[in-house]
């Protein structure tokens, strides 16, 4: 017979309550917890009289409630006495019981016996249910409960309900197996507000085993989405330089688009600091401001000495007070134009390395600043910024930071006319000053570059010629224009510029055949390329050096119209390259088992354009070689590298190798090795060797490390060593690194622990990041994401500390 007896909101109350997340389990971590080291355990197993769920939460109220028993006794409408086998049903709710008594005159029911309790999202078993629904008042008696939407277990000896609020008695919640409790936690009394969305925990403990570690008199955490105020997780280290350090964010929820944590941070070599994040979200955008404030750092006081010993300049020495303001925002103006800010300023170039004292932490060279609204359409895009720079290292004098740009406006279009033309130009106006102006002087400089093409291709071949005009014209400071002429013997002119025709023709052709190979299937492909690049000469060295270096010569150069980078130089080809890459593919799989790239350039011509008076000229004749290769051995072991061949000096101007194992199902080992030479002065530029790995020893224990080092110089670049132990509810790492913190190769030390604890939020300081940086692999997600550290693009040469050509 069907009822108007309706199903309790008891167990919305105890999901939020013993399973939701409070404020120290607030940080979202993107990588999932794994539970593959947990024992198929329920705490409430399935209940077979079970009927499968349908529907969901939100059709509850829409559907009509089934009751059903074995014996049913009394008058309808009146009282009603159901025994043996009893169930409710509705939508995906299912309530069991021995026995069921409802009296419709004081609308008050009784459920005792193998009480039960199932629905989308959870089971529980309890010893007595009773309440008043015309009151909506409830209780349930020693209640044991088992989540299945996501993984946690516990009880409560006594809930008690009276519409939307409600008070839980000696509840527990853990992700441990029943019996085997690494860790749970437990709370004398939870009182539950569903309208506010708010649950307040009194004398709480969290428990390791059966030792308390945490004991919390009060705490406030949310029971659904609403974010609420509360303490976040502390975060506790170590470090040779701050000495013990204690960071305890607090977070404050403002309002719903705005809110804001502090996070007051104890070290016991330095002082105290506090930290602050604001963030806010608009209709359209969002913001993020970050305010580090530290007076009387004692580290500035006590190493005054030994700063004026060393000789660093006055303006380079840490600052009494410190502090650094960072800002990060976007907003969306239109459906075309939406405009972003990365803001950031610090009090003093020392304080970005005296911050990063930690494993995540890295010391920059500079801090950078912009802003700027920036505009896309179908076949342009557009914007107006500004860019400024901040000394980052100590050890350098601020002429060696780039020019700011303030401001600068481009603009780039492309668009095809018929199947075989294709025009396009791109344009860009900036205003060049520095934070040395009287050692670098500025300027402004157009850059004008339309072309036209005309794409032809078939099935399995295609040749593509392009026409490009460049126009790059200067206003340039007077002290400027002086500079460049002293270095390059000429008149001093404040108007310079360069124009001059751009040529290429890109042709290739695809060849591909079946062959069996090592007893499978694959695809071998052959590909041939011709590129062809005519620029003529022109005289550059009345134009100065703003934003421009020269390239790393590499495979992408093969087929750029440029060897510099910036519009200050341009420069001057007539040159051919000829490449081949040949590819072996599993037919079954699509992997690639094999790629192989050999190429070289041809100068018809000697190139004379350099960046100023001496710089080599490359030389009529032929490139160095470059060949590139990877091979996958098998399913977990694969090699690759990269070699440059020189044939002018017979000797390898590059050398490259890296390989990859993978152990077991999370382990990986990476090794590679790399060596370049100057190619002019045949100087060695950089020989490094690096080995990192997660090399797990048994399901539980593994260990990581890495060991980055320097050949050339004779110094480690960064160390890495660490052991994690993993159980089906807990992890822990403990990870020492020891790294350059600065271009005088000064090393700093940092040891941390970090204690997670699955399914609630992790005690001390993220060690993944870090780890998952140095570590090629670590949880393999990663595995072809990150790319493993590249020889840097300036060949190991600081930025130009002049603006002589």
């Amino acid at each position: 017979m069907r009822q108007a007896l309706r199903l309790l909101p008891l167990p919305l109350c105890i999901a939020c309550a013993l399973a939701a997340h409070h404020p120290a389990a607030a940080a979202d971590d993107d990588i999932e917890p794994d539970w593959s080291l947990c024992p198929i355990v329920e705490s409430v197993p399935e209940f077979p009289d079970a009927h499968p769920a349908t529907g969901s939460p939100a059709d509850r109220a829409s559907l009509p409630t089934d009751i059903a028993g074995d014996r049913l006794a009394g008058v309808d409408g009146e009282s009603l006495e159901y025994s043996g086998n009893v169930t409710l049903r509705r939508g995906d709710q299912f309530l069991g019981a021995d026995n069921l008594e409802y009296r419709s005159e004081s609308s008050t029911y009784v459920a005792s016996g193998r009480v039960r309790y199932q629905d989308s999202g959870m089971r529980l078993v309890a010893e007595r249910l009773e309440g008043d629904q015309e009151a909506d008042t409830h209780r349930v008696d020693n209640v044991t409960y088992q989540l299945t939407e996501r993984r946690g277990n516990g009880g409560a000896e006594r809930i008690e309900m009276k519409g939307a609020q409600g008070a839980l008695y000696g509840s527990t919640y853990s992700t441990c197996p029943p019996d085997d409790r690494w860790w749970e936690l437990r709370a004398e009394r939870i009182d539950i507000d569903n309208d506010e969305g708010q649950g307040i925990a009194r004398n709480a403990t969290l428990r390791l085993g059966k030792v308390p570690v945490l004991y919390v008199p009060l705490f406030a955490f949310p029971t659904d989405n609403r974010r609420r105020t509360g303490l976040l997780y502390p975060s506790i280290s170590y470090s040779s330089r701050n000495g013990f350090d204690w960071r305890q964010p607090i977070y404050l929820n403002l309002a719903p688009h705005y809110d804001m944590t502090l996070e007051p941070r104890l070290m016991t070599r330095r002082g105290l600091m506090l930290g602050t994040e604001f963030r806010y979200r608009t209709q359209g955008g969002s913001g993020v401001f970050d305010v580090e404030l530290f007076p009387s750092d004692r580290l500035a006081r006590d190493g005054r000495q030994d700063e004026i010993d060393q000789g660093i300049l006055p303006e380079n020495r840490r600052k009494d007070d410190r502090g650094m303001f960072r800002f990060s925002g976007q907003q969306a103006v239109n459906r075309h134009w939406q405009a972003r800010t990365n803001l950031s300023w610090a009090s003093d170039p020392r304080y970005l390395e005296d911050s990063s004292s930690n494993l995540q932490g890295r010391t920059d060279f500079s801090v950078r600043s912009d802003l700027g609204v920036y505009g896309r359409g179908r076949s342009w895009d557009a914007g107006i910024m500004a860019d400024y720079w901040q000394l980052g290292d100590y050890t350098q004098p601020e002429r060696v930071l780039p020019y700011h740009r303030l401001p600068r406006l481009y603009a780039n279009w492309e668009d095809s006319f018929g199947r075989f033309l294709v025009a396009g130009a791109s344009a860009d106006l900036t205003r060049f000053q520095h934070a040395d102006s009287r050692a670098r002087p500025g300027g402004s400089r157009l850059d004008f570059k339309p072309w036209v093409s005309m794409p032809l291709e078939g099935a399995a071949w295609y040749i593509t010629p392009t026409l490009a005009w460049r126009y790059t014209g200067y206003e340039l400071e007077d002290d400027l224009a002086r500079l460049v002429a002293q270095a390059q013997g000429i008149a001093p002119d404040a108007s310079p510029s360069r124009s001059l025709p751009i040529t290429t023709v890109d042709a290739g052709v695809y060849f591909d055949r079946t062959l069996l190979f090592r007893g499978e299937q694959h695809l071998q492909t052959l590909e041939p390329r011709l590129f062809y690049l005519n620029t003529p000469w022109r005289d550059q060295s009345a134009l100065p050096l703003l934003d421009t270096q020269a390239m790393s010569y590499s495979w992408g150069q093969l087929f750029r119209d440029n060897r510099f980078t910036g519009a200050d130089r341009q420069a001057d080809a007539n040159q051919l390259t000829l490449a081949l890459t040949t590819r072996l593919v599993n037919a079954e799989t699509g992997r690639e088992k094999l790629a192989a790239s050999l190429g070289q350039i041809h100068y018809f011509e000697d190139s004379r354009v350099g960046l100023g008076p001496g710089s080599p000229v490359i030389r009529e004749g032929r490139s160095a070689w470059i060949a590139d290769a990877s091979y996958e051995i098998n399913d977990r072991w694969s090699i690759g590298g990269t070699y440059h061949w020189n044939p002018a000096s017979s000797q390898e101007d590059l050398a490259s190798v890296r390989t990859r194992y993978l152990v077991g199902d999370d382990g990986v080992v990476n090794l590679s090795y790399r060596y370049r030479r100057n190619a002019d002065t045949r100087a060695d530029l950089l020989e490094q060797v690096d080995f990192s790995f997660l090399y797990p020893l048994d399901p539980s224990w593994s260990l990581v490390g890495r060991y980055y080092y320097s050949l050339l110089d004779n110094q480690l670049l960064e160390g890495i060593a660490g052991v994690q132990w993993d159980s089906c509810c807990v992890a822990a790492r403990l990870v020492a690194r020891r790294y350059v913190r600065n271009y005088l190769g000064e090393m700093n030390d940092a040891i941390q622990l970090e204690i997670e604890f699955k399914g609630l939020g992790s005690a001390g300081p993220k060690t993944t990041d870090r780890l998952r940086r140095a570590i090629l692999g670590y949880h393999r997600e990663d595995l072809y994401l990150v790319p493993p550290p590249e020889v840097r693009n300036d060949d190991g040469i600081p930025p130009p500390a002049d603006v002589s050509p």
